[in-house]
């Protein structure tokens, strides 16, 4: 099961959605910080493709991050992110699109009911999670912004600001972050924009306040703070893929059969656990994206 609501959470204990989007009122009334965050019973997720899963600790979540604006060690994002900047926070909407517009994000999302979705975070250098992530599904986005029949792609692009991220001072990657999703794949129901996690407000070191999830995909396909969502009728050049892109392909699908250069992608870790697993194709949600793919060379495509 994909979206977890559970049945024992009394009515008056779920925020209200219009509250819930008011994200200065929601961060401000928000008594339940990391801390008792951490003392959550780790609910088990009954994820596709597998066994049931246990939720990754919050401290974990927000503790173990790949952020290279905000640093290279995993530690880096948590340690440098305390005082970035998330409100007032536009995204701009451009390119073929009848809805063109600088957005507040509060504007963009609202109206949207919030969904938690439990999914497998699975990153290129073999390690994995399962995060309880919030957030409305980016195919109602897509909706609402009415692309063109021209925009067969959508392309994300992220904060630049030095200032404030100290990776951005290094030439580590060509800034800013950008990435992008084929338009059918924008418009799976898995794709997911992101607010929060673990029904709280999404950390600063988790890409606040929003980012895109795609959980069939390894995780550098999910550009953080986002500012700009771009359609187009031409594959974006996305970061990774500019970088290196011997390493990182745009399709970025998880696959154990294809390798990294430098490591095999067949086994992961789950952080907090000793023993490896084995890799699912499409990190176990081939019965909803599999066909998206269908008759492409997977290992060309990679």
């Amino acid at each position: 099961m994909l979206i977890r609501r559970p049945a024992d959470i009394a009515s008056s204990e779920i925020t209200d959605e219009s509250f819930f989007w008011d994200r200065r009122r929601f961060i401000k009334a928000a008594g339940m910080g990391a801390a008792a965050i951490s003392l959550l019973p780790r609910r088990k997720a009954a994820l596709p493709g597998g066994d049931d899963d246990k939720l990754t600790p919050y401290e974990d979540i927000t503790g173990y991050n790949n952020y290279y604006e905000f640093g290279t060690d995993k530690g880096d994002p948590k340690a440098n992110s305390g005082r970035f900047r998330t409100q007032p926070w536009k995204v701009e909407v451009a390119g073929d699109v009848k809805k063109p517009a600088s957005y507040d994000v509060d504007e963009l999302l609202k109206g949207f009911a919030p969904e938690e979705r439990i999914y497998r975070h699975r990153c290129v250098e073999a390690w994995s999670m399962v995060v309880p992530w919030l957030g409305v599904p980016l195919g109602k986005i897509i909706d609402r912004l009415e692309p063109t029949s021209k925009a067969k792609f959508v392309e994300f692009t992220t904060i630049q600001d030095p200032s404030q991220m100290p990776g951005q001072r290094s030439n580590i990657l060509p800034w800013p972050y950008v990435e992008g999703l084929r338009m059918d794949e924008a418009r799976n129901p898995l794709a997911l924009l992101v607010t929060g996690l673990y029904g709280k407000p999404l950390p600063n070191q988790n890409g606040a306040p929003l980012r895109l999830i795609v959980p069939w995909k390894y995780g550098f396909k999910g550009g953080k703070a986002i500012v700009k969502i771009r359609f187009t009728e031409q594959q974006p050049m996305t970061t990774w893929n500019i970088a290196a892109p011997n390493e990182y392909g745009f399709y970025a699908n998880a696959n154990p059969e294809v390798d990294h250069p430098r490591w095999s992608q067949a086994r992961e870790r789950r952080v907090g656990e000793f023993f490896k697993r084995k890799t699912l194709m499409f990190n176990g949600y081939a019965d909803q994206v599999a066909s998206m793919y269908a008759g492409m060379d997977l290992h060309k495509n990679f």
